[in-house]
C-alpha cells in the first residue's frame, strides 16, 4: 500500500486546527463590526486574534509549499489560499480567509462527491452571507447618505443581493460597497447554478441506476427464457427417443411369442437313403 506523502500527512493533521482558527477568526472579525460600542480592550483583542490567525495561515501555506514536490503546480492550484494570506490588509476582504478555510477543509475531508459538493455549497452560502453582511456594514455604516446602519439591514441586503431579488430598500452608496454587491451577485448566480446542476445530476444518476436495474432484469428474463426453451426441446427429444425404443421392442417380443404359423409342418430330421439310423432313433417297422 502506497504511503501518503508528507504534505498529505501535514494536511490531515492541520485540518481540524485550521477549521477552529477559521471560526475564531470569523468571531474576531465580526465582533468589532457588529458591536461597535464594545470596549477598546475587546477591539484590541479581536485585532490581535486576527493577526495570530493570519500568521498561522501563512505558516501553514509556507509549510505545505515546502513539502510539495511540484511547487509551481501547488501555487497554481492553491491560489485562493495564497490570496487569503496576501490580502490581510484589505478590511472587507479579510473574511475570505474563512471561505478559503472551509474550502480547504472540504478538499481534505474524505466524503462522497455529492456530499462534498453539498458541503461546499452550504459552506459557501453561509460564508458569503457572513462576508457580505459584515463587509458592507463596515464600509457603509459611516457613509453619508447610506441606509445600511446595522447588522440586520446588512444581512437582509446580503440575502436579497445574493438571491438576485434586489428589493432596493437597502443598497450600498460607496464604490467599495457596490463592488462588494457585484461580487455577491455573481457568487449567488454561480451557487444557484451549482445547486441546480447538483439536483439535476442526482436525478439523472437515479434514473440511470433504475435503468440499469431494469436492463439487468430484462437480460435475466431473456436468459431464463432461452434456458426454458432448451429444456423443453431436450425433454421432447428424450420423449421421442423413448417412444421409438418401446415400439421396436414390443414388435420383436410379439413375433417370438406367436411361434410357427398354423398349418406349417414341424421340422423333421431328414435321413439320407442307406444311412444308418441315428442313435436313439426309432426305426419304422418294415411292411
Amino acid at each position: 500500500m502506497k504511503q501518503p506523502s508528507r504534505q498529505t500527512r501535514w494536511e490531515r493533521r492541520t485540518q481540524t486546527p485550521l477549521l477552529v482558527l477559521a471560526l475564531g477568526f470569523a468571531v474576531a472579525y465580526a465582533v468589532p463590526i457588529a458591536l461597535p460600542d464594545a470596549s477598546p480592550a475587546v477591539h484590541s483583542a479581536c485585532k490581535h486574534a486576527e493577526w495570530v490567525v493570519w500568521a498561522a495561515f501563512a505558516a501553514d501555506y509556507l509549510v505545505r509549499l515546502g513539502l510539495s514536490t511540484t511547487r509551481k503546480a501547488f501555487v497554481r492550484t492553491h491560489w485562493m489560499d495564497l490570496a487569503a494570506v496576501l490580502l490581510p490588509m484589505i478590511q472587507p476582504l479579510r473574511l475570505l480567509r474563512v471561505v478559503s478555510t472551509l474550502l480547504l477543509v472540504g478538499r481534505r475531508a474524505r466524503m462522497a462527491p455529492q456530499i462534498r459538493l453539498t458541503t461546499y455549497v452550504a459552506g459557501a452560502v453561509v460564508g458569503l452571507l457572513m462576508f457580505g453582511s459584515l463587509a458592507v456594514l463596515s464600509v457603509e455604516r459611516e457613509a453619508p447618505g447610506g441606509n445600511i446602519k446595522n447588522l440586520g439591514d446588512a444581512l437582509w441586503w446580503s440575502v436579497t443581493t445574493m438571491t438576485t431579488v434586489g428589493y432596493g430598500d437597502h443598497s450600498p452608496t460607496t464604490g467599495l460597497g457596490r463592488l462588494l454587491a457585484v461580487g455577491l451577485m455573481l457568487s449567488g448566480i454561480a451557487l444557484l447554478g451549482v445547486v441546480t446542476a447538483n439536483i439535476a445530476a442526482w436525478f439523472i444518476s437515479r434514473f440511470e441506476r433504475d435503468d440499469l436495474v431494469e436492463r439487468a432484469q430484462t437480460a435475466a428474463i431473456a436468459e431464463l427464457t432461452v434456458e426454458v426453451r432448451a429444456l423443453r426441446a431436450e425433454v421432447a427429444r428424450l420423449g421421442a427417443a423413448g417412444a421409438g425404443s418401446g415400439t421396436a421392442g414390443g414388435a420383436g417380443a410379439g413375433a417370438r411369442a406367436a411361434g410357427p404359423a398354423p398349418g406349417a409342418e414341424a421340422d423333421v430330421p431328414v435321413q439320407a437313403p442307406g444311412a444308418a439310423p441315428a442313435a436313439g432313433a426309432v426305426s419304422a417297422p418294415t411292411p
